[in-house]
Parts: structure tokens; C-alpha cells; sequence
């Protein structure tokens, strides 16, 4: 089984489905994308090759931060009787309210995910120029390493976003990110409303410091998702909050 995730980690990282898939279909092994951060409405691995696509469903399909739900998706009839055995035999299936604010939130996910690139586009050009930024991690600027993959097999860039500060202190980045108004600190993503987090301390801090850092998750690397609230206060916030 090789598994994909397109793109999730802090510095973005974009994975190339369709040619890993073709690796995967010679080698007779399962492709499974992690398609959160881009949700099916910018992306759709099993049209790329992927034999199963996981979602965090909290994340942008519920899009509420409201509910706690994941689901695995494939096209594939012998997984999926499989899947569904796993399912039945175990008793993993969400509550019905839980099912309601799902089915809920899809309804207006292409207008939510519509403001979130509007937004994140905004942002991390407002983010690139900025004198306390040393690097910006964002795919839709030309010169991020995955670009051109992300162009090919994806609709738009999305609202995540990350940043790593100039000023190197841990000391520093913790006052950043204890500093913002509109940005809630909180590890979660996808939401209506926009949230910052420290990567190192908070969704990788399991990890070694020396692998983190390997991986480019240093100290001073903040991670934002970018909400749907009006672009100008997110704006206002960072440079109050960067300031």
C-alpha cells in the first residue's frame, strides 16, 4: 500500500497522484490519497489513479468545525465490500446528527472552498512581501517546487497556508501567534473561520526536533488556514499580529 497525502504536511508538499499511481498500478499495491486540504472540489485522486481517497470530514466537507467524522472513498466494488464488512463488524458508523451536518455543509462547500482560495491568494501575496517573513509556503506561486503539479491536478490553490518568521526565537513566534484577533490558535482546519497554528508545539510535536526540521518544520513556522470572513480583516490581523 503506498499512501499519499496531496497536499497535507506543513510545507506543502504536493504529491503527484497520477504518476505515483501509475508506480503503484505496475507494482500490483493500493494508492490511498489524503485528499483534506484540497477537498473534492479542487481535487479527485480516483480520477488520477487512486484507488481510495480519505477525507477528515470535520475539516472542509463539514466545514463547521462542528463534527468529527472521517470516511475512506474508493471505486473499486472488492475494497469497498471489504470496507463495508470493517464497517458493519465494527460498529464505526457516525450518528445521524452527525451525518445531517455533513450533508449540510457539502451543500455550500463549492462557495465556501470558492472564498478560501480567494482568500489564501490574497493573504500569501500580502504574506510574501511582508518584511517578518522570511518563506511562505503556498503552491500557487510559480516558484513553489510543486507548482506545475499542483497546476495539472488541481482546480485552485487553496486557503493553507504556512510561514516561517525571520526572527528564529521560539520566544518570537509564540507572541505571533498568542497575538491574533481574528485567527483562533487551534490545531483543526478547514473551517469557515480562519485558525493559526505552531506546527512544532502543537500538530507534529511527537516528532524529533532534528526530523521535524529535516521535514522544514522549524520553530518559527507557523500554519494558517485561511477562513471565509472578509479578506481585509484577516489582513488587518496579521499585520497587528506580525507587527
Amino acid at each position: 500500500m503506498i499512501w499519499a497525502e496531496t497536499p497535507t504536511n506543513p510545507t506543502m508538499q504536493i504529491i503527484d497522484i497520477e504518476a505515483v499511481a501509475k508506480i503503484a498500478k505496475a507494482n500490483n499495491v493500493i494508492l490511498v490519497a489524503d485528499n483534506t486540504f484540497a477537498s473534492p472540489y479542487l481535487q479527485n485522486p480516483l480520477d488520477l489513479g487512486a484507488t481510495i481517497v480519505m477525507h477528515s470530514v470535520t475539516k472542509y466537507l463539514g466545514g463547521h468545525s462542528d463534527v468529527v467524522m472521517g470516511a475512506l472513498i474508493t471505486n473499486d466494488t472488492a475494497i469497498h465490500e471489504q470496507l463495508y464488512f470493517i464497517l458493519n463488524s465494527s460498529g464505526a458508523n457516525p450518528g445521524p446528527m452527525d451525518s445531517f451536518l455533513v450533508l449540510r455543509g457539502i451543500k455550500t462547500l463549492h462557495l465556501r472552498m470558492q472564498r478560501h482560495c480567494e482568500n489564501g491568494k490574497q493573504i500569501a501575496h500580502f504574506l510574501k512581501d511582508h518584511p517578518a517573513i522570511e518563506k511562505v509556503y503556498w503552491p500557487g506561486f510559480p516558484e513553489h517546487p510543486n507548482h506545475e503539479i499542483a497546476k495539472k491536478q488541481m482546480r485552485d490553490f487553496g486557503g493553507m497556508i504556512s510561514i516561517v518568521l525571520k526572527d528564529k526565537s521560539i520566544e518570537n513566534t509564540y507572541r505571533v501567534a498568542s497575538s491574533f484577533q481574528v485567527f483562533s490558535l487551534a490545531e483543526s482546519l478547514g473551517g469557515v473561520e480562519s485558525l493559526i497554528n505552531h506546527p512544532a508545539t502543537m500538530t507534529h510535536a511527537s516528532i524529533p526536533k532534528e526530523e521535524r526540521e529535516k521535514a522544514g518544520v522549524v520553530d518559527n513556522l507557523l500554519r494558517l488556514s485561511v477562513g471565509v470572513e472578509h479578506v481585509d480583516d484577516l489582513i488587518a490581523d496579521l499585520k497587528q499580529a506580525l507587527g
